[in-house]
């Protein structure tokens, strides 16, 4: 088989402060699965937005609107739902309760290391091009982000705590979205992508996620728990303790497992969850450490994109090091 074509590397416009070792990775058809995947350029990771995200026109959020500092949930509020594009800037600590709608075309940023947003999540639903970085998510009801018929999002550099339900959920027909940089702590439900084993009619062809750079320090589960998505792709993550297992592929699903940095994790990943059938997992050059070997199997659709990541074993320094809020 001929491997098909990278997309071209996403320009940089950002320096990093670090540079682990550099990998070039040819692409390969890997015999065992049928999995065909794109090659990944020969570049350290990268802060820059990276993935699935960048895919379908790519993701701009509010672009280059007058930035906007909000204080108070009222006006993150307003703003958030307001028509047109807009950058808001949250600072401080804001509560909010229940889920509150985001409108399309909208960036949503903390300031500095301290910004948050406790009691509520964020419901992006039925619009696209949304950006949320640099947040502080604690105490949610419900999820802290919830993401549903919507395309194009980037969740980004955030930290997200003790909440009650989901993190991160990605769900009904969504489409092109990147989760990277996030630090995920205290929590037991990271990430849900794809909500039942019944919506098959709305999740085939979409639910299309790239988990890249993220920190799951002790989180318990779903790091993801993928349904349907395919090509979904996990790579350079770093795992630390986590409670009950790492990536579970069901439903259809095609899941690749690339370069990440497993400790102290006896269930690095699996295929099938609970009732939910077994999807198709491939898992290449990833690293171990007093960590089970995962179950893998099935074959996953190409990566269309290219893509700048570190080696495995290099992964826990530079996740530890550049990964939550403050980072950018």
């Amino acid at each position: 088989m001929t491997p098909e074509p990278t997309g071209t590397p996403t320009p940089r416009t950002r320096s990093r402060r670090w540079r682990g070792p550099l990998i070039a990775a040819a692409a390969l058809g890997l015999a065992a699965t049928g999995a065909l995947v794109a090659m990944p350029s020969a570049n350290a990771a990268t802060f820059n937005m990276q993935g699935w995200a960048t895919q379908g026109g790519g993701t701009s959020g509010g672009g280059s609107a007058s930035a906007v500092t909000v204080t108070t949930a009222s006006a993150l509020i307003s703003n958030m739902q307001a028509s047109g594009s807009r950058v808001i800037r949250v600072s401080g600590t804001i509560s909010i309760s229940g889920m509150q709608k985001v409108a399309a075309n909208k960036t949503i940023i903390g300031v500095g290391s301290g910004a948050t947003i406790t009691g509520g999540g964020l419901n992006v639903a039925s619009v696209s091009n949304v950006i949320i970085r640099n947040i502080n998510f604690r105490n949610w009801g419900d999820d802290a982000i919830n993401v549903q018929y919507s395309t194009r999002v980037w969740i980004d550099h955030n930290s997200f705590s003790n909440g009650s339900d989901g993190a991160v959920d990605i769900k009904r027909a969504s489409d092109y979205v990147t989760v990277s940089w996030n630090r995920f702590f205290s929590h037991d439900k990271s990430m849900l992508l794809g909500h039942s084993d019944s919506n098959g009619g709305e999740d085939r062809g979409k639910l299309r996620v790239t988990y890249n750079n993220n920190y799951f320090d002790g989180s318990n589960q779903r790091h993801p728990r993928v349904r349907f998505g395919n090509p979904v792709h996990v790579f350079n993550n770093y795992y630390r303790n986590v409670g009950s297992y790492g990536v579970a592929s069901t439903c259809e699903a095609g899941v690749l497992v690339e370069g990440n940095y497993f400790e102290n994790v006896k269930d690095p990943f699996h295929r099938g969850e609970g009732s939910s059938p077994a999807g198709s997992l491939v898992a290449r050059n990833n690293h171990f450490v007093n960590s089970g070997s995962g179950q893998q199997g099935g074959s996953v659709r190409s990566i269309p994109y290219s893509y700048q990541m570190d080696s495995a074993s290099s992964v826990k320094a530079s996740v530890q090091s550049g990964a939550g809020t403050g980072k950018i």
